[in-house]
Parts: structure tokens; sequence; C-alpha cells
């Protein structure tokens, strides 16, 4: 498991604890793109260094982010996939393309309606009334 970076009883702090570290949610991404091994994930992740890389590929299978399939026995060669635990990151990556297609200098993505090519945005909804919500009608609970 990755050294815990932060002692904080927070969602946040725990969260970033296994996907706050460098070029991690770079990895999970180019995995869930479909750059499954080792070899196509250094190319497709230019100045990434190798042996961070492994490592992180390594911590990733340890926690539960990635799936690790050897596909070669000699020399030994893997194959990642995503986790159920991993492919729920996709509303993390939509809500940074959105961040950053509104606060970037230059936007290189953003994210659309496949059907009309209208923005999108996030919307909140509870689950219990199905009600969408704004923001101010947010409250974090504490456990």
């Amino acid at each position: 498991m990755m050294k815990k970076q932060y002692d904080i009883d927070c969602n946040i702090a725990q969260t970033l604890n296994l996907i706050g570290d460098k070029w991690t949610l770079l990895i999970l991404h180019a995995v869930k793109v479909g750059f499954k091994t080792y070899k196509e994930l250094q190319e497709n992740l230019p100045g990434i260094p190798t042996n961070l890389l492994s490592n992180r590929l390594k911590t990733l299978c340890e926690d539960d982010l990635l799936d690790c399939e050897l596909y070669s026995k000699h020399p030994p060669r893997y194959q990642y996939n995503l986790t159920d635990k991993s492919n729920d990151l996709d509303d993390i990556y939509n809500a940074l393309i959105i961040w950053g297609d509104h606060h970037l200098q230059k936007s290189f993505k953003c994210l659309n309606h496949k059907d009309c090519d209208g923005n999108v945005r996030i919307v909140y909804v509870c689950e219990k009334c199905g009600k969408e919500l704004s923001k101010d009608e947010l409250l974090v609970h504490t456990h």
C-alpha cells in the first residue's frame, strides 16, 4: 500500500492517499482508454520515469485500483485492467475536464453531450427523493 501522506479523518485526504500521487490519475486514465501494458503506458505518458511507472503500477495493484494479469512468463509481462474501484473514477475525470475547460489558460478538452454537442455540467441528485440539487442544498455529514 502507498505510504500514508495525510493522517486526517477526511474523505478528501484519504482519497488523495490512494490517487493523489503524481502520475497516478494519469496512469489510471491511460488504462481506462486502452493502454494496458507497461510498454503502452510508457509510450503514452511522455515524461514518466520508468522506475516511477513501475512503482505506481505495483502500488495501484496492491491498493485494488488495478488488476495485474500475467500474459508472458519469460520475461514476465503484465497487462493491467481497471477494478470496480477505479472504474468509479469517471466522475473525477469529468469534473477535472470541466474545471480545466473553465479555468485553464489553454483548454485541451471539453465535455459535451454526444447527441447535440452541448456543454455538460455536473448535477447532484438526491438518491432518496430524486430531486436535482444546487450546491447550496448539499450538506456534508460526518459519520
